[in-house]
């Protein structure tokens, strides 16, 4: 992907010459005469390389194969021009041959209108399936099932619930399924949701089904393929096209507020002048700068007496305001911004869109690129990303996480790592038991109940859940039970409990993701805001919200709110990290771009002064040496470590009796010396540590959808599970106390930072 400042004129798409004309084609005579007059009537000049490849892939044996190419590179056909013609010439009413599971309804909608006429050309049928189809073809399907379905996970959820005893006659000669956007399931709980639903339908046919993936180029093709077949990726085919003929124009831009400021207004004057009379979605971290960024866009277009066209989106909107302005954003005759949060990131049909904006840090490479792949589908259309970061006003009183200026620095690491195609992966050894509690109630309605062996056997033996073991499942049924979503028959089948059933009839059941779990935050009588359950939280640790320091002092897990009151330490640092867990490689990039004497050409001229500044002040607290000083009544360690070995340490020092919270890109450690810091992480570095013990120091670990569902136990396993990093902390540790063996006696003379900095 070519990248170019915003400023910039766009420059020419590459052309197809690099392609073979079909009469110099190695593959086309490979392909079904059906198909073969359908791509010339299509006036088809030539076959791209990938198409070349994936036709005699494909047609030379069926087995799971991966496409990895840039959008708008011809994925789609280069998948379905070999399947159809392996279908053409066999149709029967018997059974769907093709299921193709996508993420986006908008995607269904397209692919549908460009596929239609290849599937009659073949005397097959293609069915795109989900809320917008209307119901009589959904049940001319069920009735006489044939040709390709396209579907959403969610969707195919609910026909495993709705018509689960009669998938085998729905699938009996299901001969492909195609996977759409691949990488937009990888890591999350669709994407485990996905692999579990793959899984099942093998199970009902007794066999094995080829899969096929189409994805953007990742960094780690492995992953991708132990993803697409758990288990045995070892045996995924890939075809990998690096060639991205779309340019991504970029800027990022900087704001620096005071203390009597939050940077929105400003940020709203350049999003009205960027966006208006345009499609576009602009994501914010928080629901707060969500409504304010709205208000202010609203506002603008009142004073110019201008028909509003900015509108918020988030979770805790009404479903009816959500989806008047799904609507908007698909309504071709007027334009329409959404600012949201990730509520329109991933599964919801909003048309094509003209540009993205992210006000505030984007929290990793894999969110920051899915929200990109929302912008414009045509391979002549560039993607524009507006990227606008806030970082507080120097004073003589700011602290050195903030001179740093974290925010820019983040932001140039995560637009670096976007441009290399890498992207974070999944957590290994996740349980995800969330969505696992979503599976199992899934299979109880499918089949009308099961034995517990089975479910086991089904979901966690051979299933996607291979990091449960038989014990833990157990305590999940328990649980499960406790809730009555679930009981057990005279003759040990597991059922659904009166409570399940109500569950399983909703149709909100169907997606394993919901808007994340957030805390209200309380302060004697007023609510100050929500808080996600992204860090450790316990009580009497420390956090900054609203620019204001708070000490918690209770944390209510059923009522979903943390109490807190002002605590002393003067002006609050600014926070960065809000809506994701950061990987460790965005962190340990950050300390790169600080060590480097590159400008990336993309920053505004704000946004340059802001890098300099933090490089200034890394070398004058000469942390490219050292990753600990004193500042004022604090001990800031930096680890340039990810969140989940950031909360590792954080609890591991707890565990010791020491007063420590994350802060900013640092741990701020209170009422100890860093000897005494240094020996309590040699306990980690030389002990073996709990992850679960240390999940049970969390009062807030509830952040997935079914997490309420779970006991106290279950849910410190899922906390360490995904939000802890052991093994990364220890390797962290040992990696600061060889420095510090390296330095000793240096660094006893190096003048700490004062006050004044």
């Amino acid at each position: 992907m070519g990248i170019k400042p915003l400023r910039m004129t766009m420059s020419s798409v590459p052309s197809s010459s690099d392609a073979e004309h079909a009469s110099n084609s190695s593959s086309f005579h490979h392909l079904h005469p059906a198909v073969q007059r359908w791509v010339y009537t299509q006036g088809w000049r030539a076959l791209r390389k990938i198409q070349e490849d994936a036709i005699t892939a494909i047609l030379d044996e069926p087995s799971d194969l991966i496409l990895a190419a840039a959008t708008a590179a011809g994925k789609t056909e280069a998948v379905f021009l070999p399947v159809c013609s392996r279908l053409a010439g066999e149709e029967t009413d018997s059974s769907v041959r093709v299921l193709a599971v996508s993420p986006l309804r908008a995607l269904i909608n397209d692919q549908s209108q460009r596929l239609e006429s290849l599937a009659e050309a073949i005397g097959s049928t293609l069915t795109p399936w989900h809320g917008d189809i209307p119901a009589s073809r959904k049940r001319r399907l069920l009735a006489h099932p044939r040709g390709i379905l396209m579907i959403t996970p969610e969707s195919l959820e609910a026909m495993f619930i709705l018509h689960g005893t009669h998938l085998r006659h729905l699938f009996g000669d299901l001969r492909y399924v195609v996977v759409d956007e691949l990488h937009s399931f990888i890591g999350s709980e669709r994407g485990r949701q996905l692999q579990s639903l793959l899984q099942r339908i093998e199970l009902v046919l007794r066999r094995s089904v080829p899969r096929i993936a189409l994805s953007a180029t990742l960094g780690d093709m492995d992953l991708a393929s132990e993803f697409l077949r758990p288990g045995g990726g070892i045996r995924v085919r890939r075809i990998i096209s690096d060639r991205d003929p779309r340019e991504l124009r970029l800027q990022l831009r900087g704001y620096e507020i005071g203390a009597d400021g939050d940077g929105i207004t400003r940020i709203g004057e350049d999003l009205f002048r960027a966006l208006r009379g345009t499609d576009n979605l602009v994501f914010a971290n928080t629901r707060a700068d969500v409504e304010l960024l709205a208000d202010s866009l609203r506002r603008h277009c009142e004073t110019d007496r201008l028909p509003n066209e900015f509108f918020p989106h988030h979770g805790s909107l009404s479903r009816e305001l959500r989806e008047d302005v799904e609507r908007q954003l698909n309504d071709t005759t007027r334009p329409t911004t959404a600012i949201c949060t990730s509520t329109l990131e991933l599964g919801i049909d909003v048309g094509s869109v003209s540009s993205i904006g992210q006000v505030g840090t984007p929290h990793s490479v894999a969110a920051l690129r899915q929200r990109l792949g929302r912008c414009g589908r045509r391979p002549e259309d560039p993607s524009i990303l507006r990227i606008y970061v806030r970082e507080h006003e120097l004073t003589s009183r700011t602290p050195p996480q903030d001179e740093l200026r974290p925010e820019v620095v983040q932001a140039i690491a995560v637009v670096s790592l976007l441009l290399e195609r890498w992207y974070e992966p999944p957590v290994s050894g996740a349980l995800h038991l969330s969505t696992l509690v979503q599976q199992v109630l899934s299979v109880i309605a499918q089949y009308g109940g099961i034995r517990t062996r089975e479910a086991w056997r089904a979901l966690c033996e051979h299933g996607p859940f291979r990091d449960v073991d038989a014990h833990t499942f157990g305590m999940l049924l328990c649980d499960l039970a406790d809730h009555e979503l679930i009981q057990q028959a005279g003759d040990g089948t597991i059922i659904l409990g009166v409570a399940g059933e109500r569950l399983v009839d909703h149709y909100t059941f169907y997606a394993a993701f919901s808007t994340p779990i957030e805390y209200r935050l309380i302060a004697g009588a007023e609510t100050l805001g929500t808080l996600p359950a992204m860090f450790p939280l316990t009580t009497e640790a420390h956090i900054i919200f609203g620019g204001r320091r708070w000490r918690i002092v209770a944390i209510d897990e059923s009522a979903r709110t943390i109490h807190v009151e002002p605590a002393p330490g003067g002006r609050a640092p600014w926070f960065i990290g809000s809506g994701g867990l950061v990987h460790d490689l965005v962190r340990t990039r950050m300390r790169e771009v600080y060590l480097a004497e590159e400008v990336p050409r993309y920053l505004d001229p704000s946004a340059h002064d802001m890098l300099t500044q933090g490089r200034d002040a890394f070398r004058r607290f000469a942390l490219d040496e050292r990753m600990a000083f004193q500042h004022s009544d604090k001990l800031l360690l930096f680890l340039w470590a990810g969140d989940r070995v950031l909360a590792t340490v954080t609890l591991h020092l707890r565990s010791q009796g020491i007063a420590v919270d994350p802060d900013g890109l640092a741990l701020a450690i209170r009422g100890t010396t860093e000897e005494g810091v240094m020996n309590a992480l040699r306990t980690l570095a030389e002990d073996s540590c709990d992850a679960v013990a240390l999940a049970r120091l969390v009062d807030a670990k509830e952040s997935e959808k079914h997490h309420v569902f779970l006991g106290s136990e279950l849910l410190a396993r899922d906390y360490a599970s995904s939000m802890l990093d052991v093994e990364g902390a220890r390797r962290t540790v040992r990696a600061i106390l060889e420095q510090q063996l390296g330095r000793k006696g240096s660094s006893q003379a190096m003048p700490a930072p004062t006050d004044e900095g």
